[in-house]
């Protein structure tokens, strides 16, 4: 039995099981945060871009975006998997360096639109897509994640799971999918080295790209069965051959979508530990940010590989520099959406803190990456007097969870600018109860 095979096996059979209080409840967590993603991706150029490039397939369909426009599922999928992202507040699961939430509720919400499914059965499908996906992404590793972008390429299967779910599919059907939707996988890091808008784009065609291979297993279409483990496969051309043979062991007993990271800064999630971590240290000594001398920060590579920028000029380069954000969180307590302003990017005292920041990789850390997500802090005062800090994990992390007011509180945050208080407490109290809302038709 080929790898994709095996997930359609065990598609069919998940079909036909219950699932736990507890595994739909982390569902609708999933759910919750990728609606708080959603909203401010809305105003970001390159989603209103994509949305005008996209006007032949709106104002049709069955699916819908986020303030109602009808559109086809797969342009839904694409649109709305691209602002989920846009504003980097999307989930995430650690061990699989992947965003599962833009392209995979993104696409289970489209299909689930289109073919009037139940919220019980969309909340099923995005259980189904995230374990699929994210067990891909484990077995495709660090040596994948050096220059793809797993939120683009392992989203794609994310995304195809979901739709062959809600399309029905199961068994050798649900296998052509996945193996189509692997033909489609693409996303460089390198689109986002530079100040460019081509990173939401790769959830967004993730999205698209798995309804699409699902749309096609259901008229038919049939893949490469075994592209993930195959000589010339998904695992050699885009990993370093990895090990297929126990991607299945824990499917169905260990659900990895009731370990997802939800963020609680904005911005990359690699800065998150060094961002805690200088908080914390700076709550526990009083220290006032006017009397920082030095900051050393030690952390995972590729906390500086992607975090990268140095001096950046536009809020998505402060998105990506570890610099700015920390400095950001040490002059003014946090990094939020207001982080990213025009007058917050030439802050005088964040801009001079930053020139006494320095950053290095800690081989200890980068050890056990991705398994964990780290940071060693040192301030120095203008005193000469130096304290230090480990930060073990990030607040959002499995060992650290958002509870869910706090992840509820981040959704009301993100929404209510973009569509009023009332509206954003009506979504929210509907996605509390989103496994008894009979039809998927809002």
């Amino acid at each position: 039995m080929t790898v994709t095979e095996l997930f359609g096996a065990h598609a069919a059979e998940f079909r036909r099981t219950a699932l736990s209080d507890e595994v739909v409840h982390h569902a609708k967590r999933v759910v919750i945060d990728w609606y708080a993603s959603l909203f401010p991706g809305l105003a970001t150029e390159p989603v209103r871009l994509l949305e005008a490039t996209l006007a032949d397939d709106l104002d049709r369909g069955g699916a819908r975006l986020a303030f109602g426009r009808l559109a086809t599922a797969r342009t839904a999928a694409l649109i709305n998997g691209a602002a989920a992202h846009a504003a980097e507040i999307d989930d995430s699961f650690r061990d699989a360096m992947y965003h599962p939430g833009a392209a995979t509720v993104a696409a289970a919400l489209a299909v689930a639109q289109e073919t009037g499914a139940s919220g019980l059965e969309f909340l099923r499908a995005v259980v189904l897509g995230y374990e699929i996906s994210t067990r891909i992404g484990v077995v495709m590793g660090r040596p994948h994640y050096t220059y793809w972008h797993s939120t683009g390429t392992i989203g794609t299967f994310g995304a195809a799971a979901v739709a062959a779910y809600l399309y029905g599919l199961e068994g050798r059907p649900f296998a052509h999918a996945l193996a189509t939707a692997a033909t489609f996988a693409a996303g460089l890091q390198q689109a986002f080295r530079m100040d460019s808008m081509s990173k939401p784009l790769h959830p967004g065609r993730a999205a698209e790209g798995g309804v699409l291979a699902a749309q096609l297993a259901a008229r038919g279409v049939t893949g490469s069965l075994d592209v993930l483990e195959g000589d010339s496969g998904l695992g050699k051309a885009m990993s370093d051959g990895p090990d297929w043979s126990r991607i299945g062991e824990t499917l169905g007993r260990d659900f990895h979508i009731t370990r997802m990271t939800f963020k609680n800064h904005i911005g990359c999630g690699h800065t998150f530990a060094a961002i805690d971590g200088a908080l914390a240290l700076q709550r526990a000594q009083g220290i006032r940010a006017e009397r920082i001398a030095r900051v050393r920060v030690g952390t995972y590579r590729p906390a500086l590989d992607i975090a990268c920028y140095l001096e950046p000029t536009t809020a998505n380069e402060a998105r990506f520099s570890l610099k700015y954000v920390v400095a950001t969180a040490l002059v003014h307590g946090s990094v939020r959406l207001a982080a990213y302003a025009p007058a917050r990017l030439d802050d005088p005292a964040t801009r001079a803190l930053m020139a006494r920041i320095e950053v290095a990789v800690d081989p200890e850390l980068d050890a056990a990456f991705p398994g964990k997500r780290a940071a060693r802090i040192e301030i120095e005062l203008d005193s000469g007097e130096r304290h230090s800090y480990f930060q073990p994990n990030r607040k959002g992390d499995p060992e650290a969870p958002l509870s869910d007011a706090e992840l509820e509180d981040k959704m009301l945050e993100l929404a209510t600018p973009v569509i009023g208080s009332g509206a954003a407490q009506a979504l929210l109290e509907r996605l509390r109860v989103l496994d008894t809302v009979p039809a998927l038709d809002w």
